[in-house]
């Protein structure tokens, strides 16, 4: 069965359960190409005790700190591959490539290796898709727009309904009115855009069920 992955969008909003085992609710994806899976994993900060452990996420352990000290600063990440992609999933409110890539070395992207990052911004909005082709740059276009590059990408965000009318196309009543109709369905259609642009499908029984390896990667 296809999943796809325009489920995550449509529980953007949804608010996590601390009983829930796994992920639903406000979930941000990075997924990456033209790299070894573990090799992307460790450029996130990935320890290789614990990628090799794969630990399904819902018996991850999340360390504390100890009296007088501060818990470790971490995001569980749950993971997989589909395809020629590996992707991550954080729900902590942002995607951790997405705040690291333009500071952290082994982040930032290089030649023949392509990343596509959706990452919510739940602390530092606007809700952004981040692209970086293969060509050792990175594209940003806020949820509503292309990315202004003519890319495969670009086509596909327009064919899921997910570039909304801008100021430069119509006039701001228009826009406004535009966005209050259909707003709702905007996070759905940019997860349908790059579901379909990467082929990517995720379960998200596997997903709520936290089935899926996970790993804890530090803050950046």
């Amino acid at each position: 069965m296809s999943h796809g992955i325009a489920w995550i969008g449509a529980h953007s909003t949804t608010e996590k359960s601390a009983a829930l085992p796994g992920m639903l609710g406000g979930i941000s994806l990075t997924c990456a190409r033209g790299l070894d899976a573990d090799e992307f994993l460790i450029a996130l900060g990935a320890d290789l005790d614990e990628l090799a452990a794969r630990t399904p996420y819902k018996d991850l352990v999340v360390p504390v700190g100890r009296p007088g000290r501060p818990s470790p600063r971490v995001n569980p990440v749950m993971y997989g591959t589909c395809g020629d992609w590996v992707y991550a999933l954080e729900d902590w409110g942002m995607a951790t490539w997405a705040t690291g890539y333009r500071k952290v070395e082994s982040m930032r992207p290089a030649p023949d290796e392509e990343i596509v990052c959706v990452t919510l911004n739940r602390w530092s909005p606007p809700r952004t898709v981040i692209h970086a082709p293969g060509d050792g740059r990175a594209w940003r276009a806020e949820f509503g727009e292309d990315t202004g590059q003519a890319s495969a990408l670009d086509t596909a965000l327009h064919t899921a309904g997910a570039v909304f009318p801008s100021l430069g196309d119509t006039d701001e009543a228009t826009v406004a009115a535009y966005y209050e109709e259909h707003g709702e369905r905007l996070p759905s259609a940019v997860f349908t855009a790059v579901g379909a642009y990467c082929g990517l499908s995720i379960d998200p029984a596997a997903v709520r069920a936290g089935e899926l390896p996970s790993l804890l990667i530090p803050m950046v």
